[in-house]
This record gives C-alpha cells, structure tokens and sequence, in this order.
C-alpha cells in the first residue's frame, strides 16, 4: 500500500533530441522498463533528421510519451526549456538521448528525494562506449564545490519542478547546462548524491563534448557571463574541473 502512495507522484521525464536515430531507440526502452510506472516523457526534437523523426512518430503513439518537433534547429538548451514549459508534474528528471538508465533509477531516486526532503537530487554512474569507468560523486554539493567539480551528469537530475521558477537552460553551443546547475545550486543551497550507479552515460568520440580546447573555452565563457566571476576566480574554477574530470575520465574528455 505504501509503495502504490509513493507512485501517486508523476515525474516528467525531459528528453532533447536530435540526430540520434542510433541511440534513441535503447535510451527510450530503458525509461520504459522503469519499476516506477507514474512518469510521462516528453521528447523535443531539434529538427532532426528524418530516420529520427519516423522513430520518434512511432514512439509517440504511447500515451504517456509526448513528442514535440521544432521547425528549426535550435539546441539542447532551448529544448529543455520548451519542455520544461511543458511540464505539469512535481518532479522533472533529465535524460540525454544516448544514455541509458537501470530500471529501477526513477524509484530509487524519487523515494531518496521524498524520504529526505530533497529539492535537488543526482547518482553515481557509469560511462560506457569509448570510455568505461565508474563515476564516484561527493555525496553532497554547493554551487561553489560545483565550480570546482562539475560532478552533476544531466541524465542522472531529478529536481523538483517548482523550485526551477525562471531559472532556464542557456542558448550556449555546449556546456548549456553548466549554469543551470549554478543557479539552481545558488538557489537551493545543496544538491544531494544517491551513491548508486544508476544511469549509464555514453561517451561518443565525435560528440561536441570530445574537444577539450572548445570546452575550456565555453566554461570560461559561461563563468564570466553568467557566474559573473573574476578573472582569478574562474582560472580557479577551470583548474579545478581539469583536475577532478582528467581524475574521473582519464586523459580525453576532461570537461
């Protein structure tokens, strides 16, 4: 009885998509063999492809599952954003169009938040296609432990809806999450790790994430425009990511 209670919280899952005709399909089957049955996904796709959108067509035939199609190219940030608008439910988890998640992340998760009065929650995870490693979070974190270690992978938030308020994804090339995180983080004070491995996060060899160069230069760019910090203080900040993710992935991919 208690546990049907616990289900009686819907959560929205956030999907941006594009071009991913290859991965989709698996990412979607891990949301639908989830223990936790009360969810409803909502996919935004950036203009795909048409292979993507003819899979995305079939998918949206379930009826928990709502497809949004963009008319133009318009980023990941932007897609989030759409979706989050979209969404009705007390809590939001985020899912990258790659990535998979073990079947029982959703219930786990949500029980953690609820039974801890968590507003701001994330996992453990392990990477897997060009990298294999297993990622060890800190068990909490604030917005300036997260300058310092970017330790939240997108796929593994869950967030209560109505602490996010006004707070949106930036229109940034990559890294448009980064400030996201720091505003929540600001706001809220701390966001808390489920120490389990619960998302499996795909490394690709050709993604936008893959140059490290581009990377440092969008994370000092978002530092100064958005986290308004010093000169001093966001070479701090690089120097400590560099460091924490070159520990966490090794010599390729460090942001």
């Amino acid at each position: 009885m208690e546990n049907k209670k616990k289900e009686k919280t819907k959560i929205d899952i956030i999907l941006p998509n594009y071009n991913s005709s290859k991965f989709i399909i698996k990412t979607i089957e891990s949301i639908l063999r989830q223990t936790y049955k009360n969810w409803k996904l909502i996919i935004v796709d950036d203009f795909s492809n048409i292979e993507t959108k003819n899979i995305l067509k079939k998918i949206s035939k379930k009826k928990n599952i709502k497809v949004f199609f963009l008319n133009k190219n318009r980023g990941a940030g932007f897609c989030r954003n759409f979706a989050i608008k979209k969404s009705n439910s007390p809590y939001v988890a985020f899912i990258d169009s790659d990535d998979i998640w073990k079947k029982d992340k959703l219930k786990k998760q949500i029980n953690f938040m609820k039974n801890n009065n968590f507003f701001f929650s994330y996992t453990d995870y392990k990477t897997f296609g060009t990298k294999n490693r297993k990622i060890n979070n800190p068990s909490k974190i604030d917005y300036t432990g997260f300058l310092k270690n970017t330790s939240i992978a997108t796929s593994t938030m869950m967030i209560k809806r109505n602490i996010i308020g006004n707070i949106k994804f930036t229109n940034t090339k990559i890294c448009e999450d980064f400030v996201f995180k720091c505003k929540l983080l600001k706001k809220i004070g701390h966001a808390y790790c489920l120490k389990e491995y619960l998302t499996n996060y795909r490394i690709r060899r050709k993604s936008l994430q893959s140059n490290n160069l581009r990377n440092f230069y969008w994370i000092w760019k978002i530092n100064k425009d958005y986290n308004k910090l010093n000169i001093f203080d966001n070479l701090i900040s690089l120097l400590f990511i560099s460091f924490n993710s070159l520990k966490k992935y090794g010599g390729k991919n460090i942001f």
